[in-house]
């Protein structure tokens, strides 16, 4: 019953139905679990005559008068009601909300919850909560902690709350609880229909502490269990067991013009020791910008085809795979591996004794897959044309996916069944976003996490300053002094149109400003999220080759290009982005021996955010502002937005490190036990589900 559609709960029409659709809620119990992200506090009950301007307060009264009104000024509708307790009276206003006077009435006894203003010449409550009063029936929007809920335009929180509160009373005796109760009791948790009550419906703050407990509790615990479900998983898979050719390994490093460091040779021995396994390999390989992760995925393709096998890189964009390309077939250029570039638009091949071969009809195409599939060609790069089902590999023993959080896990998934037999691919993962440790143990947990730390030698300090809205014309007199040494510029902006209520700069704006005004005699460039993928890789080629000199772009600047002769990123609205992201902007300079620079320009020049800039100012570590990110401003300005194939945590602290290490016990004790506890082991399915694990 629990599975039910939603639409069984009375007062659901298709019309609603579908808004909770988008909320991906389409069950019974996907309702039920669909939790708040904070309380209005309304619990204080105050008489009228002891209210004062800019105070939250909830009050009792008749309805003395009630009307609707347009105003002068606007010209939007008005609703305006007094409303009288034995004190006194007050004005209450709602805007843009004509019904009110249809569902309620003069006469009508109320609560009402909001906040008080003298904006109005009166002392006046503005666009309050409000409920009738019923004998013997609880509040649910006023005088109590009101949960919030994410919604849709179409719902509003009232009806969200009405719905949940009627699943819950209707539903509440098919709530199984799913934990085991050796946990409930050890850790003192809320049993789930009371939890369930508690965190939507608390009378207490303590009370939605407690709930809150129990399902940060849970989440961390269920989320452990499908990572180590995960693990166990990949282990009974078959593999290629890939030899290490120290003689070959030496020599390749021995040819490259600089010196590993100890990091990067640490990561790859690690590699090098999980291809001795029967099973696949299932690593993430963590560096910060300009670390020298490819040349440690270099070496693991080197073993690999010693070995006999093929291999595969798959890259997010057009402009990164070409790169990849162009940068392997440097690496090899004097040892006989055979290299194919395979995207949607572009095909070549390459290999020591013939060098680059553009393809061009259809039928080379055809002939390219064809020797894929017979194993002619050692490393195929691509993007996620990759995993197109024509694409089928003869011998595939290792898939490399850069900027792995890019991909769904379904793609990741797609390319490591290219094998025209059952034996899955040894999986290097590679990202250049710093991930803090307590997050690696969780939404990474099924992974082995190799870290490579500090940049290649050579390598400048990029210089970084917040700069006051005032020297805003120094920064632009700096930029065309760079730009007449042959230097390029990056500028990223919060948005990409303007907003009237945000007050930050956008794309459109500012790049039409600055090629009017300031930046007039430079060429300029445009990219932001709503371009077409097509257009977005001219851009970014247009860069790579020089034709633009000042790019004004969104967050959507890629991450991995190389742009060698950009030295100066100016971030305009800082203060919006977190210092992970920040650094992120920052790696797309100072790739070079030239010195570069990167200017914080805040639009909000708070304490607050001056203090936290600061820290990006003084540190050039990726992982310590990671973890100084996760600190301050959560998960999400760690990854920014959600991706996909990331597991949903809504309530759990992913910087709560005990916790989490509670729960990875916890989990490895239930972990071989699970087929014992049916219920659990069917939630941990369903978060698997929901969070693309399978």
């Amino acid at each position: 019953m629990l599975d039910a559609p939603v639409s069984n709960i009375s007062g659901i029409g298709k019309a609603t139905e579908k808004e909770l659709q988008k909320l991906g809620i389409t069950t019974v119990r996907d309702l039920i679990f669909y939790l708040p992200y904070r309380f209005d506090d309304f619990t204080k009950l105050y008489a009228i005559k002891d209210l004062k301007a800019r105070m939250t307060a909830t009050i009792r009264g008749t309805v003395t008068h009630l009307q609707n009104r347009r105003s002068w000024r606007t010209h939007k509708i008005v609703t305006e009601a007094f409303v009288d307790d034995e004190s006194g009276s007050i004005k209450v206003i709602w805007f843009n909300q004509p019904y009110i006077v249809k569902n309620i009435k003069v006469g009508d006894t109320l609560s009402l919850s909001g906040r008080t203003s003298d904006n109005f010449y009166d002392l006046t409550l503005v666009s309050p909560m409000y409920e009738k009063i019923i004998s013997g029936t609880e509040p649910l929007h006023t005088g109590r902690l009101v949960p919030l809920y994410s919604l849709t335009h179409q719902l509003h929180q009232k009806q969200l709350r009405s719905l949940i509160k009627k699943a819950l009373h209707d539903f509440r005796f098919l709530l199984s609880e799913y934990l085991p109760s050796q946990i409930l009791d050890q850790e003192k948790l809320l049993a789930l229909p009371q939890a369930l009550e508690a965190i939507h419906f608390p009378a207490t703050i303590e009370e939605a502490q407690k709930a809150k407990r129990r399902f940060s509790f849970e989440e961390l615990f269920i989320l452990q269990l499908c990572n180590l479900v995960s693990r166990k998983a990949v282990a009974r898979l078959p593999a290629y067991a890939i030899s290490f050719h120290k003689k070959e390994t030496s020599e390749f490093i021995s040819s490259l013009p600089y010196a590993l460091t100890k990091s990067q040779k640490e990561a790859a021995w690690e590699i090098i020791q999980d291809f001795k396994k029967n099973f696949p390999m299932n690593r993430l390989l963590e560096g910060d910008v300009g670390s020298g992760k490819t040349v440690v995925g270099a070496l693991a393709v080197l073993n690999a085809v010693r070995s006999g096998y093929q291999c595969v890189l798959m890259a997010p964009t057009e402009i990164l795979a070409v790169q990849h390309f162009e940068t392997f077939c440097t690496f090899y250029e004097n040892i006989g591996v055979r290299i194919a570039l395979l995207t949607s638009s572009a095909y070549k091949k390459w290999n020591k004794e013939s060098g680059i071969r553009n393809q061009g009809t259809k039928k080379e195409k055809k002939s390219l897959l064809q020797e894929i599939q017979n194993g002619d060609i050692d490393l195929v790069v691509g993007t996620h044309a990759l995993i197109q089902p024509n694409i089928i590999f003869k011998k595939l023993a290792l898939a490399i996916i850069d900027e792995q959080h890019r991909f769904g896990v379904a793609q990741r998934k797609a390319l490591c069944e290219k094998n025209d037999n059952a034996v899955m691919p040894h999986l290097l993962s590679m990202t250049a976003t710093p991930i803090p440790r307590s997050l690696a143990l969780t939404v990474y947990g099924d992974l082995d996490i190799s870290l490579i730390h500090g940049a290649p030698r050579g390598r400048k300090k990029i210089i970084t300053k917040i700069v006051p809205q005032h020297y805003r014309q120094w920064v632009y007199d700096f930029i065309k002094k760079e730009i007449a040494h042959g230097r390029q510029v990056f500028i990223v902006c919060p948005l990409i149109d303007p907003s009237d209520t945000l007050g930050v700069r956008s794309v459109g704006e500012e790049s039409k400003r600055l090629q009017e005004s300031d930046l007039a005699s430079v060429r300029l460039g445009v990219l932001h999220g709503k371009m077409k993928q097509k257009e977005k890789e001219h851009v970014m080629s247009a860069m790579a080759a020089g034709d633009i000199d000042v790019l004004v772009t969104t967050s959507v600047v890629e991450v991995g290009v190389d742009i060698p002769r950009a030295t100066v990123m100016l971030i305009e609205g800082a203060e919006r982005f977190g210092l992970a992201q920040l650094h992120q902007f920052r790696g797309r300079v100072g790739r070079c021996a030239y010195q570069s620079y990167c200017f914080l320009l805040p639009t909000e020049a708070t304490h607050e955010n001056k203090q936290r800039l600061k820290a990006i100012v003084s540190s050039n570590d990726g992982f310590a502002l990671a973890e100084k990110d996760l600190e301050l401003r959560g998960e999400g300005d760690v990854f920014g937005e959600r991706q996909s194939g990331m597991p949903l945590v809504t309530l759990a602290s992913l910087a709560d490190v005990e916790l989490i290490k509670k729960t990875r016990s916890f989990a490895e004790q239930y972990v071989v036990r699970l087929d014992e506890y049916p219920e659990l082991k069917n939630r941990v399915d369903a978060f698997q589900r929901q969070a693309h694990f399978e």
